[in-house]
């Protein structure tokens, strides 16, 4: 993975105050952190920061932060943001090593369609939506596939079966669930209906034939 390099100005005011002025002129309040370094208050433009983690490998992006003529290798950590606009408010840098292992939450997506599935009226629930994974920077993938098509009612896919590149690896539980394909409410519910209505016609047929050899039985004692 390529890094994106990204000016960060060092020595901004702090306070909220401050970071306030700071977010209307554009720029986004932030700290350099991690690697025995002091943390350095910085702050980024906006639309820079934006662009960088808008790629394909999103908020995972590695970074060549350059802060008064030195460049820290870094990922963006604890992303605050705006309660409404969902913008970035801060953001904090953790400094890394290329041959650092680092953890990284990575976005799960579903690929194919669960044809089985559908024609059987049945729903797929996408239940884990990203995965902590240990990896070094370079190594963090943009997103983990799961290819659904080959997916009947029933079946589930859990973290186990995951097919995680080279050098990446978990600590989450390998029966978590990824992903479950299983019948609609309403085949469920038409299901049970259809159950209680044979145990009724069931009940009464078992009635229909006790009562017909008590008929019986009554009739040669008579």
């Amino acid at each position: 993975m390529a890094e994106i390099t990204l000016l960060a100005e060092s020595g901004r005011p702090t306070g909220s105050r401050e970071s306030g002025r700071l977010r209307a002129a554009g720029h986004i309040p932030g700290v350099i952190y991690g690697h025995g370094t002091d943390p350095i208050p910085v702050s980024v433009e906006g639309r820079e920061l934006r662009a960088a983690l808008t790629t394909e490998a999103g908020v995972n992006a590695l970074l060549a932060l350059n802060v008064d003529g030195e460049t820290h290798l870094a990922l963006a950590r604890e992303l605050q943001r705006h309660p409404v606009r969902n913008t970035v408010i801060h953001v904090d840098f953790q400094i890394v090593g290329r041959d650092e292992v680092v953890s990284a939450d990575v976005p799960i997506t579903l690929v194919g369609e669960a044809h089985q599935v559908v024609i059987s009226d049945g729903v797929v629930e996408h239940q884990l939506f990203s995965l902590t994974v240990q990896a070094t920077p370079g190594r963090i993938p943009n997103v983990i596939e799961v290819d659904i098509s080959a997916m009947s009612i029933g079946d589930a896919v859990r973290v186990g079966d995951l097919s995680l590149p080279e050098g990446v690896t978990t600590e989450v539980d390998p029966e978590d669930t990824v992903v479950v394909a299983q019948g609609s409410a309403l085949a469920a519910e038409m299901e049970a209906i259809e159950g209680a209505e044979a145990e009724v016609a069931e009940a009464a047929a078992a009635e229909g034939v006790a009562a017909a050899a008590a008929e019986a039985e009554a009739a040669e004692e008579g």
